[in-house]
């Protein structure tokens, strides 16, 4: 996905497939999603796994009755797995409409419903615009062009506006892969706008993704809590969460 300030020219949007698995391309190798077709619903790549782990700051009976959004649609598994596993209300902005279209297409996103909006425009004035401000449980940023250099939107302002969207006991999570060195700058910015009590930092994962989680209001739970907040999580809805815990701590 693209900021407004990029070309008007959007990347091709193809797919490809290997042993049981299907990937979004924009355009070049980079891999923008992926879903395993025998499981469409599930998450197939661990980084996205760990985009998910504001449900440890969450009680998990009251998962259902939050609202989740996305800052890029990718082959839609995150909007996929909050919509029909987490049964939340869900919201994903992507700019490019062809990439709708190929996860409509391709990659089993259902159509719009009551508890699903898939809106095309862009992520900068989504998150400037008052609309949803303070209506946002979990919000999900993974911005890359077709590149997959950098983000495309990564400026302290930016992330001030994600902010405003999060309920008071909301998180932001953040993927800051790139084959630049961003990942400190970004971490810094993020900082800035939430606070450096509020950030929490996975290690990368063996393809370079990071994973960063916001807090709205900064907590910081022990690892007691934790593992019983991961077992639960994992026991319901059949992510890692166990193992997030040796690799996910606060930057601070």
């Amino acid at each position: 996905m693209k900021s407004k300030t990029a070309p008007l020219s959007l990347p091709e949007v193809n797919f490809s497939e290997h042993a049981g698995v299907r990937y979004l391309h924009l355009g070049s190798e980079w891999v923008q999603g992926s879903m395993r077709v025998d499981d469409p619903f599930e998450i197939d790549l661990e980084y996205v796994q760990r985009m998910m782990a504001w449900l440890l700051f969450v009680a998990p009976t009251a998962v259902a009755s939050r609202h989740a959004m996305q800052l890029g649609l990718g082959a839609a598994s995150l909007t996929k797995f909050c919509r029909k596993k987490l049964r939340m209300a869900t919201t994903a902005i992507e700019l490019n409409p062809q990439v709708v279209a190929a996860c409509r297409l391709w990659f089993k996103l259902p159509a719009d419903d009551a508890r699903l909006s898939v809106i095309v425009g862009d992520a900068a004035e989504v998150v400037a615009h008052p609309h949803w401000q303070g209506k946002v449980d979990a919000l999900q940023v993974d911005l890359y062009d077709d590149e997959a250099a950098a983000p495309v939107l990564d400026s302290a302002d930016f992330y001030a506006d994600c902010r405003k969207l999060l309920t008071e006991d909301g998180c932001m999570t953040v993927n800051l892969f790139g084959r630049a060195s961003s990942y400190d700058r970004s971490v810094a910015k993020i900082r800035e706008a939430f606070g450096a009590k509020a950030v929490w930092a996975f290690k990368p994962t063996r393809e370079g993704n990071a994973v960063v989680l916001a807090q709205r209001t900064p907590s910081r739970p022990g690892r007691v809590a934790l593992l019983e907040r991961a077992e639960v999580v994992q026991s319901r809805w059949g992510l890692p969460a166990v193992k997030w815990l040796r690799v996910f701590q606060p930057v601070d």
